[in-house]
């Protein structure tokens, strides 16, 4: 009898289990922009099951047992957004800026990393690829975010950028003689195709998603020059190349015209600023399907802190002042000829957070704001090469989505203030 009554009861219990169902989280959307479209659906349900969009229903679906509603039907509903440019472990403060690398150890730019990358999700930018590091910190943060130790976007990273000696991205800049750090492939200097190929190897080593390049000279650089050319063409195609063997994609920083032509035609996948790019680039980029990454925020940032006296070493300022307010102007002739743009920032020049204010400068600079959207969403899963998992808001997708007050279409400035925050179908803000 007992063995009988506890056969029945087992048999019950997994009755039970099999007819019970694993509660779903409702929101209940005003609006949403999902991304497959230019325009807005209204009054919609987006049903999310564990990290993933399992539907998305016409109305205010009424919730199940056990179903959790998010009520946001006075916002509008979008996919998690992306920035193609950041610098998570860094943000410029000034004059000091440049002593820190004297002064600061690795486990503090991997604590303000953290702290940055909060700000940067808080802010509704669920993905970020973060183009440049001094210590590979952003690739250990990328290993605590996914293990849930710390709390951030889903970063893409190239560690510390590639440079030739003296370029751009050499750690070992503005220092005297007798303190210049001996530096190579593994720091990210490169002379030759020999040491590129061993730079690229090392990177993949490290556990880097992402090659960066710094394909002529910068702003912020304690180096003369903001746009030579500073990689030879068989150094960019032994980059590249390794790269693509490596299953990595390549980003640029580039202003000058020389140095942006012959990465484009090594193949890379972007170009970070392109600050002198002409006619002859931008056809090129059209027929090599190269992605252009803007960051006029930062080109604004540096132009107005430029005229202060002092914020920048005098090597800094006037490059500051001459490139800085052109980005824009790029842009804009960029987007007029059809060139395709990915969003970015270069957040880390200017204050992690406003990542959202560059959505105003593109449409200030005559982009639809659904296509200043749709560059943070579709454009940057393109670039990223996971369109299959985000960048809509579509059944199967990771549950990665942001909500803000008002309309975007109609006010774009509404980015600046995300009130809702999910990523991989957990909420981190509300």
């Amino acid at each position: 009898m007992k063995k009988t009554l506890l056969s029945l009861g087992l048999a019950l219990s997994l009755s039970s289990l099999c007819t019970s169902t694993v509660a779903d989280t409702l929101i209940h959307a005003g609006k949403a922009f999902t991304g497959t479209s230019s325009t807005l659906l209204e009054k919609v349900t987006i049903v999310v099951d564990g990290n993933k969009i399992k539907a998305i229903q016409k109305g205010f679906v009424e919730a199940g047992k056990g179903d959790e509603v998010i009520d946001l039907k006075g916002h509008t509903v979008m996919p998690g957004l992306m920035d193609m440019h950041v610098h998570l472990s860094s943000q410029h403060g000034g004059p000091q800026t440049y002593l820190e690398r004297f002064s600061l150890n690795e486990a503090d730019y991997a604590l303000r990393g953290a702290n940055y990358a909060q700000v940067t999700l808080e802010a509704g930018f669920t993905t970020v690829r973060n183009l440049g590091d001094s210590y590979n910190e952003t690739i250990a943060l990328r290993n605590a975010i996914s293990k849930g130790i710390a709390t951030g976007p889903r970063i893409y990273t190239g560690g510390k950028s590639i440079a030739t000696t003296g370029g751009h991205a050499d750690p070992s800049n503005g220092f005297a003689h007798l303190l210049r750090p001996d530096v190579g492939p593994t720091q990210g200097v490169v002379n030759g195709e020999v040491e590129a190929r061993e730079a690229v190897r090392a990177r993949y080593q490290d556990g880097a998603d992402v090659i960066k390049i710094t394909a002529t000279g910068g702003v912020l650089s304690v180096a003369k020059s903001g746009q030579n050319p500073q990689f030879m063409t068989d150094e960019l195609d032994a980059i590249v190349q390794t790269a693509k063997d490596y299953g990595m994609t390549v980003a640029v920083h580039a202003h000058g015209k020389e140095g942006m032509k012959r990465a484009i035609e090594a193949g890379v996948d972007s170009i970070e600023h392109g600050t002198y790019m002409d006619d002859e680039i931008r056809a090129l980029m059209k027929k090599k399907g190269t992605y252009y990454v803007p960051t006029i925020l930062a080109g604004k940032f540096v132009a107005e802190k430029a005229k202060i006296d002092g914020f920048f070493p005098e090597l800094v300022r006037p490059k500051a002042a001459a490139i800085g307010p052109l980005i824009q102007k790029t842009f804009e002739r960029a987007h007029k000829a059809g060139v395709k743009i990915a969003f970015g920032t270069d957040s880390g020049v200017s204050a992690h957070g406003d990542n959202a204010k560059e959505f105003a400068l593109m449409v200030e600079a005559g982009m639809s704001p659904a296509n200043a959207l749709l560059s943070a969403t579709v454009n940057s899963a393109e670039l990223l090469g996971i369109s299959d998992i985000l960048g809509t808001l579509s059944e199967g997708k990771l549950a990665d989505i942001v909500a803000v007050s008002g309309n975007p279409l109609e006010d774009i400035s509404v980015m600046e203030s995300v009130s809702f925050v999910m990523k991989d179908g957990v909420v981190y803000k509300q």
